[in-house]
């Protein structure tokens, strides 16, 4: 998509100057609008233009988005074991493609992918498209590409979704691009329009002080990333109607650019609060790192794993791997304690599907109590080491 001047009907007025807040359009030697490098394509000044001088070319017809249907899933796998992400978008793929009427695609390639077909088959999907071959054993991202550009290109669909992980970021970025369309990253929920067809991508915006929602209306297909625990996991179903495409690869070794030579276990990141069942998460108000350590008593009576906010990780408290939030780690648990935490849109971002949430702030109007199931106002440093005394009594310790 490109924005386009018509010389012939500008009058130079300067209007749409003042409109762009990018310094994305400037007026030539002839006092004619000229678009910069600056500009993002958002297209205020289209609106705001008196003459009609601006317009937005390559927007797709509408015989063309009809080309496009279906709703497809990126398999993410890594030493022959699915991410989770993967099962949860095949869950919200199956509730968008129900409203539209439309099937449901998954996308896997790598090596010696039966296995992964076999699983990806006890899930609501339609049709699974693969692509298997020696050199695609581990991901790297121009292979990957030129393989998804193709199983695309084969299966048209209108919505492709994929997991926000470190794989899936630079996957996604890098076929959006290839695929000359928009990708919203990092998003927090997904709807649709029905009457226009569109999907409705929700992410935390602006340091996560508000939540934004976009759309793609002239591209297809419209491709978002989801954060892992995000969507909730979708329950395994029987069904033999199935079908698979096997693809021949389109890539070679030819387009490898790197030599893979091991892989290393993480032993950094000990910390995994996003697989943790239960989680006490504590914020600005545990007013110092010495505090953390009642949270971590708690936690460990409890047999859950200690998260943070922002706050306390940016304060030098508590190491960035227990961050929760759109900055830190998405999770989902069945418990989730937030101990001292106002709750800011980029921590709910990141916690507020746990199935329950309990709340302990002195302040009473904080915005953390709206999405708690349970709220107890008052001071965490009187009401943590009760509950921790009650669980002990409880134990016999």
């Amino acid at each position: 998509m490109a924005l386009i001047v018509k010389k012939e009907n500008c009058t130079g007025c300067g209007i749409c100057i003042e409109t762009c807040a990018y310094k994305g359009i400037r007026l030539d030697s002839k006092g004619i609008a000229e678009i910069t490098e600056n500009c993002i394509l958002c297209g205020q000044c289209v609106d705001s233009c008196p003459a009609e001088a601006l317009y937005m070319e390559e927007k797709i017809q509408e015989t063309e988005k009809q080309n496009y249907r279906g709703i497809m899933v990126f398999i993410e796998h890594e030493l022959e074991k699915i991410h989770s992400v993967s099962f949860e978008l095949l869950g919200k793929a199956k509730k968008i493609a129900d409203e539209l009427k439309v099937p449901v695609y998954a996308m896997i390639i790598g090596d010696s992918i039966n296995e992964i077909i076999k699983e990806v088959k006890n899930y609501e999907v339609d049709v699974i498209y693969a692509v298997s071959a020696p050199w695609l054993s581990d991901y790297q991202t121009k292979p990957f590409i030129l393989e998804a550009e193709n199983i695309i290109k084969h299966s048209k669909p209108e919505i492709v979704l994929i997991g926000a992980t470190t794989l899936g970021r630079d996957f996604a970025g890098a076929l959006a691009t290839r695929l000359e369309t928009g990708l919203t990253a990092d998003c927090t929920e997904l709807s649709i329009d029905k009457e226009k067809g569109l999907l409705l991508q929700t992410r935390p915006a602006f340091g996560g002080n508000i939540m934004a929602t976009i759309i793609c209306p002239y591209k297809r297909p419209q491709m978002a990333t989801v954060r892992p625990k995000v969507m909730p996991m979708p329950p395994k179903v029987f069904r033999n109607d199935c079908r698979v495409i096997q693809l021949q690869p389109v890539s070679g070794v030819k387009d490898l650019d790197l030599e893979i030579v091991d892989f290393l276990p993480d032993t950094v990141g000990k910390v995994n609060i996003a697989e943790a069942d239960i989680i006490v998460s504590g914020g600005r108000g545990m007013k110092g790192p010495e505090n953390f350590s009642m949270l971590f008593e708690l936690a460990e009576l409890l047999g859950g794993a200690v998260g943070a906010s922002r706050a306390a990780v940016d304060s030098g408290w508590i190491p960035y791997a227990h961050q929760v939030g759109q900055t830190g780690r998405t999770v989902r648990p069945k418990l989730y304690i937030a101990c001292g935490i106002s709750g800011a849109i980029q921590h709910l971002a990141g916690m507020q599907t746990s199935e329950v949430i309990v709340a302990i702030n002195k302040d009473p109007e904080a915005p953390i109590f709206k999405v708690a199931n349970y709220g107890i106002v008052g001071d965490l440093f009187k009401v943590v080491p009760e509950i921790i005394r009650q669980i002990k009594e409880r134990k016999g310790k």
